[in-house]
Formats: C-alpha cells, sequence, structure tokens
C-alpha cells in the first residue's frame, strides 16, 4: 500500500526517527537559556531598585553593587556557555543512531549542571564572602532585596559554596556519560 493516503507521514516519522525532532528544539531552548541569562542583570538589578536597596545604608549600596558585578560576570560566562553548547547539541547523534533522545537529554543534563556548578560556586562563594565580611547578621535582607534568598552567610557557607557549585559539575557530568554511554553502545551494537 503505497498510495499517498497511507504514506503522506512518512516525512513526518522520518523527522522524529533521525534525531531533528529532538536536537533541533533543544539547540533552540539553548539560544532562548543564553539570552536569558544576559536578562539575569537587569532583573536582578530591577528587583533591587523596588525593594529600595540604593535608599539603604552604604554598606547595603557597596556590597550589592560588588555581587552584581559578579552577577554579570557569571551571566556572562553563562550566556558563552549555552551559546557554544547549541551548536554542540545538534551532533549529540547522527540521522542513522536508532537512539537519538538519550543523547541530546544527556547533553541538556550536562550543559545545565555545568551551568547551575558555575553560579553556586561562584555568586554563591563571592555573595556569602561579601555579606558576611560586610554585613553580618543584616546579609538576608540583601539577600531577598536582590531577589536570591537562598544566598546564606557564614564561614561554612564560604567554603560550601565553591564545593557544591564542583559536585554540581561532577555529578551533572558523570549523570550525562552514563546516558550518553548506554546510547553509544546500543547504537554501535545495532550497527556490528
Amino acid at each position: 500500500m503505497e498510495n499517498k493516503f497511507f504514506t503522506f507521514i512518512k516525512p513526518y516519522l522520518s523527522y522524529i526517527d533521525n534525531g531533528n525532532l529532538f536536537r533541533k528544539p533543544f539547540s533552540w531552548l539553548y539560544t532562548i537559556i543564553a539570552i536569558l541569562n544576559l536578562l539575569l542583570p537587569i532583573g536582578v538589578m530591577v528587583e533591587a531598585i523596588q525593594n529600595r536597596v540604593f535608599q539603604a545604608s552604604a554598606k547595603f549600596i557597596i556590597v550589592f553593587l560588588l555581587i552584581w558585578i559578579v552577577v554579570v560576570f557569571v551571566s556572562w560566562i553563562s550566556f558563552q556557555l549555552w551559546w557554544d553548547r547549541k551548536t554542540k547539541v545538534k551532533a549529540t547523534s547522527s540521522e542513522n543512531d536508532d537512539f537519538v533522545a538519550t543523547p541530546v537529554f544527556s547533553h541538556f543534563i550536562q550543559t545545565f549542571g555545568e551551568w547551575l556548578g558555575t553560579w553556586i560556586a561562584v555568586v554563591g562563594f563571592v555573595s556569602a564572602l561579601f555579606m558576611t565580611i560586610f554585613l553580618g547578621h543584616d546579609a538576608s535582607a540583601l539577600s531577598y532585596s536582590m531577589g536570591i534568598p537562598f544566598v546564606k552567610t557564614g564561614v561554612l557557607n564560604i567554603v560550601l559554596m565553591p564545593i557544591i557549585g564542583f559536585l554540581t559539575i561532577v555529578v551533572s557530568r558523570f549523570l550525562a556519560e552514563q546516558f550518553k554511554a548506554l546510547a553509544s553502545i546500543a547504537n554501535n551494537t545495532r550497527k556490528n
């Protein structure tokens, strides 16, 4: 039965089977996340203005501006990370592979973990450091004003933030590599 009535869906099925349905939208998602990372410092600044950070004492303003500069820097790093990986996600599988969604999703897990770990390690460390040194117990007011209430102060948090960030990157990379290995083994087994 090779008439158009029964075969008109073949291009769509081919699009799904060869992995383009997964690779292209994830590439678009990476682009959107990259752009959102560029907008994030603006959102933090707007949140701080709405919460009247600039009407606080000088030490609050100075600590906010120092942390905000770090947020700008990490946002730029994050933009570059997602922007670079948007082209690499397209190469996670080939059109002849049977398992095409797993490598794409594992690439997302890896990239997301690298992004999150970077934020935790750098922004978490610097925020905890500056707020502990300059603000002490008043630091929670600033973290809520900036829209990042998860930032905590104290020597323990200064030490833990880089460790948690590093472990986030390692765990996400490990999980992604496990998924990639399974898909690679499955795809190579079928070819032999």
